[in-house]
């Protein structure tokens, strides 16, 4: 419960209006009190007002509805300083908050906070016009809706760890007709230097029929006549430009990075190894694009049209407001941005993540007119950008103009959108579209250029049109050769056994089929750099040291969200030898009948974490035992993952070769026990939708939809208990690239999603304290698992449980049991495997 605080009712005072130039706050060495805690802010946005400003506006809450802030997550309010004015008086005001840019948050583009949060998190006029009493005028039967705002930005977006301090004016109420309304503006500033401002800002209150009967945008014939656009006279078209439009699976295909599966072959290979495109996750604003015109609009320099579906459940309608359920116009507005975005993408303007970030452009006033709004009922919305300039100062810059529709209603008007690409150039892009077809490599000699003996020849994409990054033939480590270079690996990946592996082979090359590694983003073999064994010889006894160079920026890092390597990534990298290794024994020449390679089962245990930067992991596996029957190939192997001369990872596992009928009547893990929930469990249970922020995985990583049965102190031991799901998707990522012609959910990814709930169960067991990471597993502590089936695409629904079996407070540490189920099948079991709650990395 949140104890009721009173404001501080100050006696009537005159401020000023904000001055039109920036004068920003000056920092302060220690904090200022607190008058409202985040707390009670988010009592403010779903609670009692009552409770947080006191019996003097307590009979607020029995009105229909109140002024609110959103609820969670959108409500980014994490204090407010200090709130000048009278309570109830309907005259100026003024509120000081702060929003905090947190490690890991859900909302996070490129390491920065998006412009719509920036904006957005200088929500408190809606705080301060309910304070200086709008509800007791509205009496609950006209809600708040945005008009007018004009943004300006000063500076380049936050990252975590920065505080933006928000300076809050109401400048006056006014009315027209029975229409409330006010004038409001804001500064934000981080550590003192200018970051936004917000002027000419004017919102009103809203009855039901007032809002139905908005017209929405109206455009006089002046405001639609033609216009000279702007860009250098030097301006150079990257690629080919047509008039296109982009399905559901190629905007799909864009946030995964995949330019060529969007945009189609002309944006294959190009030497990109993780395109910087649009958000995903709960920033999923647009579905399909309806139109790319590179010739069209008011300017004549291009226009593209968007369109999303509106569900009535989608996250930024319940959360805002929890009794008013609206699309907030900032949202709109990022709807918008990266709307933008794919239309730059296409222009050609294609940089590294990481390397490269979307902001807007500093001094640009962008101005928001919002005159409609997008509601539970809405079926679809559609964004227009006109561009209208385009150029270099010296990172890559662009303006347009927008327009928002819903349910063919104009609703919303930008003029003067900006977007500038932080660390793309005019070289740069130049670079980018002369190595197409070239790709780069991991490794140069001295002058800086790939030696002739040792240049790559390997396909520049993956069969799904990802860009390939070509490893280095020599190894980092030792300075040895490659014996089995990156080109033959990645042929046994995605192209002709024979080139892997030789003549012996060719039968594999078509039509019979064989079984294969990984391919890329999933493919975490790199080089075989030492073999002990005779090729076409299935026997015990030979070993092999293969090699993976760990890019300190690869896509797992970041979607990881905890700093390190995910337990899936190290898994794999001591895993994939073992089938190199099967292969390199001619163990599929051993049947007339084609089989797939399925891991069974193993046991290990992880002795050290893994960053970026760690540079070679060497996987050394033995194969210690052969066995066949009925068809059937069973084969062990130890291993051991090391990074310079220390032990990383070590275990056995085991494999086996099976054919298409043998799979299809596997039955799964037999005398499982799952948990059953006892109808007291039950009734203290409780179902969500699983969380996107951090400390939890992105969007590529995350392996559940939703927890369906959370029980704290559930399970047969009382510790805890969780189950979630995740509906299968044909469409995956994964499916395209593990196998080749042989579509099946990595039993890794289904360990990931079984640590996904591990650590849901430990960070609501301990919190999630900044600076403490979630270590999955945990090193130093054994685990074990059991595959007995398979997730492919034409599967429903996946169903994965945990439970607690052990649970050590003082050193934060959960041992966690479990099994993954498939359309009802029990198909794997998890045993021993931990997670611990430490600080930092």
């Amino acid at each position: 419960r949140v104890e009721p605080v009173v404001a501080r009712e100050m006696p009537p005072r005159v401020i000023e209006p904000a001055s039109p130039t920036f004068a920003p706050v000056a920092p302060v060495a220690t904090r200022p009190a607190v008058a409202l805690t985040r707390e009670q802010c988010m009592e403010f946005a779903i609670g009692s007002i009552g409770r947080v400003l006191g019996e003097k506006f307590a009979a607020a809450d029995a009105f229909p509805t109140r002024v609110r802030l959103p609820d969670e997550p959108l409500m980014l309010v994490d204090r407010i300083l200090a709130i000048e004015g009278e309570a109830r008086s309907m005259s100026r005001g003024r509120v000081l908050t702060e929003h905090d840019v947190l490690p890991g948050a859900w909302y996070l583009d490129a390491g920065r906070i998006p412009t719509c949060i920036a904006v957005e998190a200088g929500q408190a006029d809606l705080f301060l016009s309910g304070f200086l009493g709008i509800d007791f005028q509205t009496r609950g039967l006209a809600v708040y809706r945005l008009l007018d705002a004009v943004v300006t930005f000063h500076r380049g977006l936050p990252g975590p760890g920065a505080v933006i301090h928000y300076d809050i004016r109401i400048n006056e109420f006014f009315r027209q007709g029975d229409t409330w309304l006010f004038r409001f503006s804001f500064e934000g500033t981080v550590n003192g230097e200018p970051l936004l401002t917000r002027r000419d800002g004017c919102a009103g209150f809203f009855t039901l029929a007032e809002l139905q009967s908005g017209k929405g945008v109206i455009h006089t014939a002046l405001d639609l006549r033609a216009l000279p656009g702007k860009r250098p006279a030097d301006w150079e078209e990257l690629v080919p430009l047509v008039v296109e439009s982009y399905g559901d699976a190629q905007i799909a295909a864009l946030r995964r990075g995949d330019l060529a599966g969007c945009f189609g072959a002309a944006f294959a290979g190009l030497p990109v190894r993780r395109p910087y495109t649009i958000p995903g996750g709960r920033m999923k604003l647009l579905d399909r694009v309806l139109e790319f015109d590179p010739r069209a609009g008011r300017f004549g320099m291009g226009r593209i049209r968007a369109e999303a579906d509106i569900h009535p459940n989608d996250w930024f309608l319940t959360c805002h407001f929890v009794d008013d359920q609206v699309m907030p116009g900032t949202l709109m507005f990022e709807c918008c941005l990266h709307t933008f975005r794919v239309l730059l993408l296409r222009l050609g303007w294609v940089g590294e993540e990481g390397e490269v970030g979307g902001e807007p452009v500093p001094g640009i006033a962008s101005q928001l007119k919002c005159r409609g709004q997008v509601l539970a009922t809405t079926r679809q919305v559609v964004y227009e950008i006109t561009l209208k300039e385009i150029g270099y100062r010296p990172e890559a810059y662009a303006i347009a103009d927008a327009l928002m529709y819903a349910d063919g209603k104009a609703i919303v008007e930008i003029t003067n959108m900006s977007i500038r690409l932080v660390g793309l150039t005019r070289e740069g892009v130049r670079v980018v579209w002369a190595g197409r077809g070239v790709g780069r490599t991991k490794w140069t000699n001295a002058e800086g250029a790939v030696p002739p003996l040792l240049a790559l020849t390997v396909p520049k994409t993956t069969p799904g049109g990802v860009a390939i990054v070509a490893p280095t033939a020599i190894s980092r480590q030792t300075g040895r050769a490659a014996i089995f270079g990156f080109e033959r690996v990645l042929a046994f990946a995605i192209g002709k056994p024979s080139e892997a592996f030789g003549e012996a082979y060719q039968v594999f090359d078509g039509p019979r089929k064989i079984a294969r590694l990984p391919g890329p983003p999933y493919q975490f073999l790199d080089r075989i750099v030492e073999i002990h064994g005779e090729p076409w010889k299935l026997v015990a006894g030979p070993e092999i040291e293969a090699e993976y160079d760990v890019p300190a920026g690869d896509w797992y890092f970041g979607e990881n969200r905890q700093g390190d390597m995910p337990f899936a990534v190290l898994l794999e990298i001591a895993l994939q030898p073992c089938g190199w290794l099967a292969a390199y024994l001619g163990s599929a020449l051993t049947s007339e009948t084609d089989l797939r390679f399925r891991n069974l089962g193993g046991s290990a245990v992880q002795l050290a974490p893994v960053f970026p930067g760690v540079g070679t992991l060497t996987t050394r596996v033995k194969i210690t035992k052969v066995s066949s029957s009925g068809g059937m190939i069973i084969q062990n192997f130890d291993y051991e993952v090391c990074a310079g001369g220390g032990l990383v990872y070590r275990g056995n596992t085991y494999f086996g070769f099976f054919s298409a009928a043998a799979l299809a009547q596997q039955v799964g893990v037999r005398d499982a026990k799952l948990h059953a929930p006892t109808a007291a469990e039950l009734g203290r249970a409780r179902a969500v939708e699983f969380p996107w922020a951090w400390p939890f995985a992105g969007e590529q990583l995350r392996m559940i939809d939703r927890v369906e049965c959370h029980v704290p102190a559930g399970g047969p031991a009382g510790l805890g208990f969780v189950r979630g799901t995740k509906r299968v998707n044909a469409a995956e990522w994964f499916f395209q690239a593990h196998f080749f012609e042989d579509p099946v959910m990595p039993g890794s990814l289904g360990l990931e999603a079984f640590l996904q709930l591990a650590k849901f169960l430990a960070a609501e067991r301990w919190g999630t304290p900044v600076g403490t990471r979630l270590e999955a597993v945990a090193v130093g502590q054994p685990h074990e698992w059991v595959y007995r089936g398979q997730v492919i695409p034409t599967n429903q629904v996946m169903s994965v449980e945990a439970v607690v079996t052990a649970a050590d407070d003082e050193r934060k540490l959960l041992r966690v049991d479990g099994f993954l189920s498939v359309d009802g099948r029990v198909i794997y079991a998890m045993k021993n495997f931990t997670v611990r709650q430490t600080r930092g990395g």
